[in-house]
């Protein structure tokens, strides 16, 4: 078959290509550092003859030009699958929904539970000669989102990673409707702030949990962070990981010789990862690097796949907790933040793997707008805010006053561990409230 025969007859504009879409679409931008660029920006300019284009994304990196009008909800609904700050802004301007998940069962949604995308837009690196275009830093649901749209638009980016995989990790030319050769801008990357002292005083205590063959999961935030830039300096070795999301962490462990997969009981020498968002330095090492691997999202985070992989270590953090091990990591009361991810199929999979452990760790404290300090440990969950683990799930709660595990605790057990490594200054009040719910013991204090 000559590939490029067939790349070259189904090379066209984004101007072009884009009026495959009619009013009344569902039109999907796939998933962060994958959103299209130019194809974005062809379909906004369009807009004034458009009405309810309806489009789905996640971990959405910058601003769509689609959104950028003031009367941008009058043509588009865009539907996040995972809220970014950039989300945020779109659902708070009127025009933007979150639509929850459990990540890991993303792919069969647009198996079975979705109609069919009418027009799927995404950036891919340059086609192989083969005819492939590798999904890049974003496997996680696309070919079976792909394998159900009824028209497949890629934008081929020079910049955009080649990233290898099993299966589900590259889509062919055949399939493929229309090729737009865009600008190749950068890849967007991804900011992290440096570790704050709190950050560091969690990791401390997180880190001489794992041991030597350990095969990680980390969460995004600088707690998550501290713990790899930790890692990366500590004496741990052959190291595995498996994971939702590769970030910078990652690469600095190792690029400092502490991971090789040596022990991991599937994908043998292999970092696996579901979608990538970082820095620069993070795209380079990915790209073409036979030691990382793509995979669909119902893979990395199958709580039974997770299982089989010993020593498993997640990381993640949280918004807040209440004294019942309740863990809200997703909104501040009904103010949406980002949603339920992996973090719960990575809780229950590591307590189920030989040797494992889960961690969700946050600051005892915040700060509010007006300069208050508000616990982030609380009697019950804010009204709204949802309860992302359920406390009979949840393992180990780490502040930077502690860490406790909560597996087997009572209620009043609970409480009392909880507020033991809650912030000093809302102790005694979290004593007066467990009180009140029958969850506190006159003797313990």
């Amino acid at each position: 078959m000559d590939y490029q025969a067939m790349y070259k007859s189904k090379l066209t504009t984004a101007d072009e290509a884009v009026k495959l879409v009619k009013s009344g679409d569902w039109v999907d931008y796939t998933w962060c550092t994958n959103h299209p660029v130019a194809l974005d920006k062809a379909l906004a300019a369009r807009s004034h003859e458009l009405k309810d284009v309806k489009v789905r994304g996640g971990v959405t990196m910058w601003m769509p030009e689609i959104a950028k009008a003031d009367d941008a909800g009058e043509h588009f609904a865009w539907h996040s699958w995972h809220c970014s700050g950039v989300d945020r802004k779109i659902i708070a301007k009127g025009m933007g929904w979150f639509s929850p998940i459990r990540y890991s069962e993303l792919p069969r949604y647009y198996r079975e539970n979705l109609p069919g995308t009418d027009v799927v837009m995404m950036q891919v690196p340059p086609m192989d000669s083969h005819g492939n275009f590798s999904l890049s830093l974003a496997p996680s649901h696309l070919y079976d989102m792909c394998a159900k749209a009824k028209h497949i638009i890629v934008e081929v980016n020079k910049n955009m990673p080649v990233v290898y995989g099993l299966c589900k990790t590259e889509i062919n030319i055949a399939d493929v409707t229309y090729v737009v050769e865009g600008d190749d801008p950068p890849v967007a990357e991804l900011g992290s702030a440096a570790p704050s002292d709190v950050d560091k005083a969690v990791a401390n205590l997180i880190v001489p949990e794992i041991p030597n063959g350990a095969c990680l999961q980390l969460g995004i935030g600088g707690m998550p962070n501290a713990v790899g830039a930790m890692i990366a300096q500590s004496d741990l070795k052959d190291l595995g990981v498996h994971t939702e999301m590769y970030v910078d962490g990652f690469v600095d462990i190792a690029l400092a010789g502490k991971i090789n997969g040596k022990n991991k009981n599937l994908d043998y020498g292999r970092q696996v990862f579901a979608f990538a968002a970082g820095s620069k330095k993070l795209y380079d090492y990915v790209n073409c690097n036979p030691d990382v691997m793509g995979a669909p999202v119902d893979y990395t985070n199958d709580v039974r796949v997770v299982a089989q992989l010993d020593k498993f270590i997640s990381i993640n953090n949280a918004v807040d907790l209440d004294l019942f091990g309740q863990v809200n990591a997703e909104s501040a009361g009904i103010k949406h933040i980002s949603g339920t991810g992996g973090q719960l199929d990575f809780v229950m999979g590591a307590y189920l793997s030989n040797g494992g452990k889960s961690f969700i760790c946050l600051s005892s404290a915040m700060k509010a707008k007006d300069g208050t300090l508000k616990s982030r440990i609380v009697p019950t969950l804010t009204p709204g805010s949802i309860a992302t683990d359920p406390r009979s799930c949840v393992q180990y709660i780490v502040t930077e006053y502690g860490m406790v595990n909560l597996k087997g605790l009572s209620t009043w057990q609970r409480a009392e561990a909880l507020i033991s490594i809650a912030h000093p200054q809302f102790q005694d009040e979290l004593v007066k409230e467990a009180e009140k719910m029958n969850i506190w013991r006159r003797t313990n204090k």
